[in-house]
C-alpha cells in the first residue's frame, strides 16, 4: 500500500549504510540509496523525530547452508557512510543479527520516546531491512519503508520484498513521498 500517513511520533530507521557494505555490488545505485536516505535523515532531524542509525557488526549463530567465514573485516567496516552526517541526537544501534531490535535495547529507546511508526531504509532489503520491519511490526510499531531509499545485492530479492512481503508488513513510499508528508506536518 503506498504511504497515506505519519504517525504524530514516528522514527526513522537506517539499516547497514556503512562502509563494509556501500561499496558492494548492488541492484540498484548505491549513491541513490544514500541520497533517499539523507533526504529522510535530513526530514526527520528537521522535524525533530527520532533518527536511529544502525550498523551490523557480526553474524547470528547457527548452522546454515551458506558458509559463513570467520574473518576479521577490515579497519572502519561497520563506520557509518559520512553522507548520514551523525549527530549527538541520534541514537545509535550495532546489532549482531539481521534485525535491528534482538538484544540492542531498540524497542526499548522507541516505546520510551512514545514512537508508534517506524520508517525504515537501509540495506539489504530481503536481510536487514526485511528482518526489521517484521520484528517492528510484531512488536505492534506501524511500518513504513522508503522503496528507493534500500537496495538489495539481488534485484530478485529485493522485488520480492518489495512486492510480496512489505505490503503484509505496511505502507511503501519514496524518500520525496515521506519527507513530504513530515513537512506537511502529517507527522509531529
Amino acid at each position: 500500500m503506498t504511504i497515506s500517513t505519519l504517525d504524530e511520533k514516528s522514527a526513522l530507521l537506517v539499516v547497514d549504510l556503512q562502509q563494509g557494505i556501500v561499496g558492494l555490488r548492488a541492484a540498484h545505485p548505491m549513491t541513490d540509496v544514500i541520497a533517499g536516505a539523507v533526504r529522510l535523515v535530513d526530514a526527520f532531524r528537521e522535524r525533530g523525530l527520532p533518527v536511529v542509525l544502525i550498523n551490523v557488526d557480526a553474524t547470528a549463530p547457527g548452522r546454515t547452508e551458506r558458509a559463513r567465514p570467520n574473518i576479521q573485516m577490515p579497519p572502519g567496516w561497520t563506520d557509518l557512510v559520512p553522507e548520514l552526517k551523525q549527530q549527538a541526537s541520534d541514537h545509535r544501534v550495532t546489532k549482531r543479527t539481521w534485525g535491528a531490535f534482538i538484544n540492542t535495547g531498540l524497542e526499548q529507546y522507541l516505546k520510551g520516546k512514545g514512537v508508534t511508526q517506524v520508517v525504515i531504509a537501509g540495506v539489504a532489503t530481503s536481510s536487514g531491512v526485511e528482518s526489521t520491519a517484521r520484528q517492528a511490526y510484531e512488536l505492534g510499531f506501524n511500518v513504513a519503508l522508503a522503496s528507493d531509499a534500500m537496495t538489495d545485492l539481488s534485484l530478485e530479492a529485493h522485488e520480492r520484498s518489495m512486492q510480496m512481503i512489505f505490503p503484509r508488513l505496511g505502507e511503501t513510499g519514496t524518500s520525496q513521498e515521506i519527507a513530504a508528508l513530515l513537512k506537511r506536518g502529517e507527522a509531529a
